[in-house]
């Protein structure tokens, strides 16, 4: 018989800890006794500052300690690959071992490319390899067979990934702030990192000795495999042999059963059957006796929706303010995405990266799917004499855990962990907390959506219908408030407290609402109906893919695009109808006045949609033949209606004014109306006629829980879809520019309206859809769609009072008295301050709503007239913001926001202390890049009129926009007769001839810069004609913006007089400040430099000072 050798497999895993700690100890050791200082050495100090090495330093920079650890890593290998191959055996799980398997390689990645190989693939290869370590910590953990093993694997994971937060804070200290000092204690966490690392995998180890692997060789022809005995000490399975080979192949069984066991497994059966049935006769007698003796109680649906007991009716209203705010929470961080996400893209020009953030949105489709993909259940069975720690721990599905209400509570612990993130300073830092808190935040709403949470569903009065009035009452709170907060939802994550926000105050009450949700009670009648109703089996329906998409997920996800947005802030709609000044009178709806009236018809309309069920219309219950056929044609789901509202998509896209503003207030009717029923119908196709079975039951079996998870995420995560590739292409109509491929959608909002207007379409009742909806039975959709007239209640004063509430002060901030010009009152002169600002987007360097930083500097500065660029946030990448609204409420303007969102630019806004005359838009010709939009006004400047042109060219890749561009803003100056200031981004040098927009328009515009000798300028200019300039700033952009603010004071001759000279000397006698008068002087607190002295990180640069000029000599003022 050939010779076997048996090895214990917990060997391997102790060469794997030996061979990878000795790899690391060795070049540690080598590298400092031989390279110590330079090694050490980094590029920003080295000895005696820095005292520790790096990893990447101590094992890539030099000979020998980087052959000697790159040797001793590849030793290493083979015992890493075996243990990932006996893991496999021992768990079963095909998932664990390919996030194992991809850890491995990566791990290859960062040892044999070193940083001085390649700084970017040493780093990604690590980051990637942490990232892997989630994923095969967590499923190591769950698959730990034994509880000291699960408990070490626990401590450890725990440990290894507290280390990463101080790791990363080092690390910016040293590449950010570029500290002395601070890489050494990165390397401190570094190495922690490797350290618990290596020790995680050591725990291998001793899981493989408690369950008695053994690897059995042979020679050929011989069995050769690998044996899992059994905890006992002497095993006695026998191992059917393996099949012959030409070289050893190790294989894998689990220990058979003995034959005593198999013997008494009968016996066993029998046993339990006998338990069983005695149990049965007891507990039935037990509910008898109970249900016999005890008190009469006020079944749910007598005392309201919420199913609380009797004496606890307060609880209903309650409850549902818990669940609006819970709602409004939701979505406050759905629309919060795509902002947090797109400042990264808006920094690029381009795409950043974080754009698969929106994979956040997705997380429905792993609701069927345990974490990590892992198996289930164990590899095998529990056996009589195994506990659950010995042979691994169920591990549910996400639909299992998100059912419960355990599981939910869960969920939002970690989506409320965005409500936090206002706190960090970095973009980053905040863009993955709400990408974490937003991917639980969505696994988690459509599974309540679909009303199949234990404890809120029909039996407690939250059926679809309840859930679809809380989810649609929630977003008319998000968008009142945040029209309230001037333009600002109060919780986002990018508004802090400095910004607007109202954090803290949104994270108690969200604390407060999740307390409720908790400790809510179950109803009486649901928990009679376990004890004494069985349970009754039904099977969910599952409607054909098709049936789904098209009947379901395209509304759903047309729906959520359009009320994020068309309907997030009331004043988007106005936006889109501005055109501006006509007769010192708008020619439209003001958008900080008239966005309540929005908001008033989106609450009526959602009033209306709530009132009526997705399944009926007001005479559905009538007798009456004519009155049932008028009440079905009146319906919410008639295809009359969604003409109407396209005729009010076709009004808002086409008209503009009053005109535009009307038709867009029938098509936020309409929305509002239909998102119910849109919400209910979801619910419905995802969630089946599940109300006749208890989703608590013990008996509810796994394969129709998969059923369920299946149906939820086959509606949720394709709806999704839908709303994520609409909002890709609104935005690419105007960032065509900056996308692959984006020149397809440039300026076809046309297309996109359409195309989410269309997709609405299969909700409503068309003749030829109706083979493709799948029905439930009657029974079912009637409890399904039900909104209980209580509901109902709670919903209309919801609306009311947020529509009432807004209303009131909208009235509250109306200004009382026009706005007075800054030096009016305070000198004989007629002289006033313009001045450029290039806000991007009006998100700061941190990321954060920038309008209150603004409001600062231009109230310092005393500027009269504003010119502000990059100003159009009426989108979902930015938010749906007004850049305005504080600076007119605030400080007091006169406003043109410029060409709305419909116009495809990325905006100009004109502020004015002065009256404007008439305003005129101009969308500059943009044959190649994007449309360059520009504001031509006339104001009433202390009682001269003159023209103020505010504009924003093209960039500089597209030269021959900017050629025609400056060419039609020379014709608009040269044009006018009154004086002119032009307040632009022109991006050109200074004295460039043409083609360049610099000679092109101060020659044929004829207009003068506001100082020929300031050649250190580039995008932000400013020219004038027929005025007298007096003084000139530039002030640094702190962390406002990417760009400067550039201000300019000018002075207008007295009535009846005109400039004297505007020859070159007489425009350049340059004076100190004290020759002139004080109402010429800049403020003084401004003066500093980057690291000293000026206001909020803004001081005067460049020439670190104002220029000032005295006027030509006979100037008559």
């Amino acid at each position: 018989m050939a010779r076997t050798t048996s090895i214990n497999a917990a060997l391997v895993a102790r060469a794997q800890t030996v061979l990878s700690l000795a790899a690391f100890g060795s070049a540690f050791a080598i590298g400092c006794y031989l390279h110590y200082r330079k090694i050490v050495k980094n590029g920003v100090a080295g000895w005696p500052q820095e005292w520790l090495p790096s990893v990447s330093a101590t094992i890539g920079d030099w000979y020998p300690e980087r052959n000697v650890f790159q040797l001793l890593i590849a030793l290493t290998a083979a015992p890493r690959f075996a243990i990932l191959f006996l893991t496999f055996n021992l768990h079963g799980s095909s998932s664990l071992f390919a996030f194992g398997l991809l850890r491995t390689l990566l791990c290859g990645g960062w040892v044999y490319v070193t940083s001085s190989d390649d700084g970017l693939v040493h780093d990604v290869c690590m980051v990637l390899y942490i990232v892997m370590n989630v994923p095969w910590m967590a499923g190591s953990i769950l698959m730990s067979k034994g509880r000291g093993v699960r408990r070490l694997r626990t401590a450890i994971a725990l440990t290894f990934f507290g280390t990463i937060a101080p790791l990363v804070y080092w690390y910016l200290q040293h590449k950010v702030h570029r500290i002395p000092g601070a890489y050494s204690y990165y390397a401190i966490f570094e190495w922690s990192l490797i350290l618990f690392d290596v020790l995680f995998d050591a725990i291998a180890e001793k899981e493989l000795r408690e369950q008695g692997v053994q690897i059995t060789l042979g020679a050929q022809g011989s069995p050769t495999k690998l044996m899992a005995s059994s905890s006992s000490p002497n095993p006695t399975a026998k191992i059917q042999p393996a099949p012959k080979a030409e070289t050893t192949a190790p294989s894998v069984q689990a220990p058979a059963k003995s034959k005593s066991a198999k013997q008494s497994k009968k016996e066993k059966e029998q046993s339990q059957k006998h338990e069983e049935v005695v149990q049965r006769s007891d507990g039935a007698l037990k509910d008898a006796l109970e249900t016999a003796l005890a008190p009469a109680t006020v079944s749910a649906s007598s005392i309201g929706p919420v199913g609380a007991e009797a004496d606890a009716s307060w609880r209903s209203p309650v409850c549902f303010i818990s669940d609006v705010y819970r709602a409004f929470v939701f979505w406050s961080l759905f629309t919060a995405l795509i902002p947090t996400l797109f400042y990264f893209s808006i920094w690029e020009l381009g795409i950043a990266g974080a754009e698969t953030a929106l994979f956040a949105l997705l997380t429905p489709t792993l609701l069927s799917t345990t974490p990590f993909f892992l198996p289930s259940t164990p590899k095998s069975a529990p056996s009589a004499n195994k506990t659950d720690d010995e042979t691994g721990i169920h591990i549910p599905t996400w639909y299992a855990m998100l059912r419960t209400r355990r599981g939910q509570v869960v969920a939002y612990l970690v989506q409320y962990a965005a409500l936090l993130a206002f706190l960090s300073n970095s973009p980053s830092v905040r863009l993955g907390v709400v990408f974490v808190a937003v991917s639980a935040m969505t696994a988690r709403e459509v599974v309540l959506w679909a009303g199949l949470v234990e404890g809120e569903g029909e039996k407690e009065g939250h059926g679809w219908g309840y859930w679809s009035a809380v989810s649609v009452s929630a977003f008319v709170v998000a968008s009142g408030l945040k029209g309230v907060n001037h333009g600002n939802n109060p919780i986002w994550p990018f508004i802090d407290p400095k910004n607007g926000g109202w954090n803290k105050t949104g994270l108690v009450f969200a604390a407060l609402s999740l307390l409720e949700f908790a400790t809510r009670p179950l109803s009486t009648s649901s928990s009679s109906a376990k004890a004494s109703t069985p349970p009754v089996k039904t099977v969910t329906p599952t409607p054909s893919a098709l049936s789904t998409l098209i009947t379901t997920s395209l509304p759903l996800g047309s729906l959520l695009f359009s009320m994020h947005n068309l309907l997030q802030d009331p004043s988007t709609f106005v936006a889109a109808s501005w055109t501006g000044w006509e007769n010192r009178a708008p020619r439209g709806p003001m958008p900080h006045i008239f966005g309540v009236v929005t908001l008033v018809f989106v609450a009526s309309g959602a009033a209306l949609g709530i009132a009526l069920s997705s399944k009926s219309h007001p005479f559905a219950s009538s007798t009456n033949f004519r009155l049932r056929t008028l009440g079905s044609f009146v319906s919410l789901r008639s295809p009359a209606w969604w003409i109407v509202g396209a005729g009010g998509a076709y009004g808002m896209f086409k008209q503009r004014n009053w005109e535009g503003y009307s038709a867009s207030l029938v098509l936020a009717f309409f929305l509002a109306s239909i998102a119910p029923a849109v919400l209910e119908n979801a619910a419905e196709v995802a969630g089946g006629s599940h109300f006749a079975i208890d989703c608590a039951k013990e008996d509810d079996d796994e394969g129709e829980q998969a059923k369920r998870a299946r149906n939820v995420a086959k509606v949720y995560a394709s709806a999704m879809f839908v709303y994520i590739l609409l909002n890709l292409a609104s935005i690419f109509t105007v960032a065509y520019a900056f996308v692959p491929g984006g020149w397809v959608f440039r300026e076809r909002t046309d297309v996109v309206l359409t195309t989410q207007h269309l997709l609405l379409a299969p909700f409503f009742s068309w003749p030829g859809l109706r083979s493709l909806r799948k029905t439930d039975s009657p029974a079912a959709v009637s409890q399904g769609s039900r909104t209980s007239q209580t509901t109902k209640r709670y919903a209309f004063i919801t609306l009311t009072l947020i529509a009432v509430f807004s209303l009131i002060f909208t009235i509250f901030r109306l200004p009382l008295t026009p706005p007075k010009p800054h030096k009016q009152g305070k000198t004989d002169k007629r002289l006033f301050n313009a001045g450029i600002w290039t806000v991007h987007f009006g998100f700061d360097n941190e990321g954060h709503d920038s309008q209150r930083g603004m409001r600062e500097l231009i109230r310092d500065m005393e500027l009269d007239v504003v010119g502000l660029l990059e100003t159009d946030l009426q989108r979902t990448a930015f938010g749906h913001r007004d850049l305005t609204r504080v600076l007119v409420e605030d400080l007091g303007y006169y406003v043109d926001i410029g060409p709305g969102p419909n116009s495809h630019t990325w905006g100009a806004v004109l502020l004015s202390k002065f009256p404007i005359i008439n305003t005129t838009h101009h969308l500059l010709p943009s044959p190649h890049g994007e449309l360059a939009p520009a504001i031509e006004a006339v104001l009433d400047v202390h009682g001269t009129e003159i023209t103020v042109i505010v504009a924003h060219n093209g960039q500089e890749e597209d030269k021959l926009d900017r050629e025609l561009q400056s060419t039609e803003l020379a014709r608009i100056m040269r044009a006018s007769p009154r004086p002119v200031v032009f307040l632009g981004y022109v991006v050109t040098r200074v004295h460039a001839l043409r083609p360049n927009p610099y000679e092109i328009m101060t020659k044929d515009g004829n207009v003068h810069d506001i100082d020929k000798d300031d050649k250190d300028r580039w995008c932000e200019y400013i020219f004038y004609r027929g005025l007298y300039r007096t003084s000139y700033a530039r002030l640094s952009r702190g962390i406002i913006t990417d760009t400067e603010l550039q201000v300019g004071q000018f002075v207008l001759p007295k009535f009846n007089h005109t400039v004297v000279d505007e020859s070159q000397e007489a425009r350049y006698r340059r004076s100190k400040k004290e020759v002139l008068g004080v109402e010429h002087w800049f403020p003084m607190e401004y003066y500093g430099k980057q690291n000293k002295g000026g206001k909020n990180g803004h001081y005067y640069h460049v020439f670190y000072t104002p220029l000032y000029y005295l006027l030509p000599e006979g100037a008559v003022v």
